[in-house]
């Protein structure tokens, strides 16, 4: 068995860029690839893009036991994107701005915004004098689109915005001469979607969406064939040694270290809430002074809700308690400190728990002498030839022996038993797998001190990596419902004419950072194959560097010549409303939202 060492991948923190006045003085397009597993972002100027994050956040919780001081606050840090070292350690405090591929949370978009601006460089005052190029869902519904809007006008005063789609973004603008009619099947994180395009236009109501992404690809896991295909990954681990290897006195002394420390820390505490006392006696003193020399009784009472009191007898009262809490407090400390360290005395070991252990132990040999005479009775009547468990087990051998129909008359014959003898033997496991079993029952600790520990931080690979990409084909497999994918890619070729079909069929494209799975492009041709006529014409590529196409076709989408005609600005948002874009090649369409109508109803 393979034993692979693994480490713990962990993300760089990315640099914050230079901002050259070549960038900032000619308004140059910033491209976002807003995918719902990682984000692209760059400049259309640049030949890559400059980061590259996963679109999460990570905000941890405050600990109750700290209180906030005007010098040290104690809210912790909001950790966004690739500042996220170890994505492990913060697992269960991340957050993404996606609900599937839609966003809808724009608190942590937000967030996600200011970590890429801030990463460019970008070092304008409340605004970004930046066009974006910003991806978005196929069909992204209006009111997401509205709140982005919002959100790139109102919070960064952006001079305009382009929408899009990255699957066509990839298929029209980063390939040298698209064709007119293609099939892409655009593979993303948490959707999948098959989109028709016919004579440069994206035919949207013959689209179709699965469900099934690379997300629940990563989740998916299967146990059969486990031992046959099993491969284990050694995680990263700190070996602990354990407390039977101590001797006698290097445990008492580790109980008296544990015992000191845990006197410093209350002490500690002790003297904290000492100082905080004396702290508040001094407040409720001075408003005393303040008393006794006749202040105005306006700044008396003012200095009485401060310190959250009603009445100069609440504050009597509360001076009162704190000098005999604070005096409590002086005698605790020093009676503490005079404290002589006691020899621990030796454990007596009552009567009660030593009955218990002897008639436990009383109980655990009954139990072993009792399978021990139940082994024995056993292996007697199996060497016995007329006894109902000879007959039984000489039967069930003959049975799995026999290979042509009839009756069975194996055992009549002394010759046949002797057969029988030979190939039962005993009937019964070794002498040390024995003892092996009785230690499992009776006394596993012994057989933990035994074990690797290294055993409880292995990560086993079986073939869940080869098993896991058929839920694109059998999404059943995971308990959907849906179609599979070359299922849904011959409806969709059904819903057109023949010659549409010979056209669509003949340029299938792949896209999205799935379509890097080995072997992907030869399973759907040969699946097109079989739902396609006889000799018809069948192609299928993936896009070159898949991962990136997207973004590729967006920047070259920003230095197209009329990408000036495609923004969206502050005008046409002030104008034609919050969910108004501007439609091309590669944008989802615009339909305007219905306003709510009174409807009439008869009584």
């Amino acid at each position: 068995m393979d034993l692979l060492e693994f480490k713990d991948a962990k993300c760089t923190p990315d640099i914050i860029h230079p901002y050259p006045p070549s960038i900032k003085n000619n308004s140059v397009p910033i491209i976002i690839d807003n995918g719902s597993y990682m984000s692209r972002v760059g400049w259309s100027t640049s030949t890559e893009p400059l980061l590259l994050y996963r679109n999460l956040i990570a905000k941890p919780r405050k600990e109750r036991s700290k209180k906030d001081t005007i010098e040290t606050p104690q809210t912790p840090q909001l950790q966004v994107g690739n500042d996220i070292v170890n994505i492990e350690a913060v697992r269960f405090q991340l957050k993404t701005q996606f609900d599937r591929n839609v966003v809808t949370h724009f608190e942590a978009q937000e967030h996600l915004f200011d970590y890429a601006f801030t990463h460019l460089g970008i070092d304008t005052e409340n605004s970004v004098q930046h066009p974006i190029v910003l991806t978005e869902a196929f069909l992204n519904p209006n009111t997401s689109r509205q709140l982005m809007s919002e959100l790139l006008f109102e919070c960064y005063a952006v001079p305009g915005i382009a929408y899009g789609v990255d699957a066509l973004f990839s298929y029209h603008f980063s390939q040298a001469r698209p064709l007119e009619n293609a099939l892409i099947i655009s593979l993303g994180y948490q959707t999948s979607h098959i989109i028709p395009v016919i004579g440069n236009k994206t035919i949207f109501e013959n689209t179709r969406r699965l469900n099934t992404g690379g997300e629940e690809l990563a989740k998916w896991l299967d146990s059969e064939y486990y031992e046959e295909h099993i491969k284990k990954i050694q995680l990263p681990y700190t070996a602990i040694g354990t407390s039977s290897a101590l001797t006698m006195e290097q445990q008492k002394e580790r109980k008296r270290e544990l015992a000191r420390r845990l006197t410093e820390i209350n002490a500690r505490k002790r003297e904290e809430r000492l100082a905080e006392d004396q702290e508040k006696l001094k407040q409720l003193l001075e408003i005393l002074e303040l008393i006794e020399f006749g202040a105005e009784r306006e700044t008396i009472e003012k200095a009485l809700l401060g310190c959250q009191l009603k009445s100069v007898q609440d504050l009597q009262k509360n001076v009162t308690n704190l000098n005999l809490k604070i005096e409590k407090t002086k005698q605790k400390i020093i009676a503490a400190n005079n404290i002589e360290e006691v020899e621990e005395p030796p454990v007596k070991q009552s009567k009660y728990s030593k009955m218990v252990f002897e008639k436990r132990r009383g109980i655990t040999r009954q139990d072993i002498l009792n399978k021990k005479l139940s082994r024995k009775q056993r292996k007697q009547d199996i060497f016995k030839r007329r006894t109902a468990a000879g007959q039984e087990r000489m039967r069930i051998i003959s049975q799995l022996a026999r290979k042509e129909k009839g009756n069975d008359d194996f055992g009549l014959r002394d010759e046949d038993w002797d057969i029988y003898k030979t190939i039962s033997k005993d009937g019964f496991p070794d002498n040390i797998q024995l003892s092996w079993e009785i230690l499992r029952a009776h006394e596993p600790s012994e057989l933990d001190e035994t074990a690797n520990p290294g055993e409880t931080h292995q990560l086993h690979i079986g073939i869940e990596c080869f098993r896991a990409p058929e839920l694109l084909f059998k999404p059943y497999m995971a308990g959907s419902s849906e179609a599979g994918l070359s299922e849904v890619v011959g409806y969709v070729l059904s819903l057109f004419s023949p010659e549409d079909q010979l056209q669509l069929a003949s340029n299938v494209v792949v896209v999205g950072g799935l379509a890097n799975l080995p072997g992907l492009r030869e399973r759907l041709l040969t699946d097109l194959i079989s739902v396609r006529p006889f000799r018809s014409e069948v192609d299928v590529r993936v896009m070159a560097d898949c991962t990136l196409s997207g973004w590729r076709g967006a920047k070259r989408f920003a230095e197209s010549k009329g990408f000036d005609k495609c923004l969206l600005t502050r005008e046409m948002y002030d104008e034609y409303g919050p969910e108004y874009f501007k439609v091309d090649v590669a944008s989802n369409p615009y339909h305007q939202t219905p306003k709510e109508s009174a409807v009439d109803v008869d009584v």
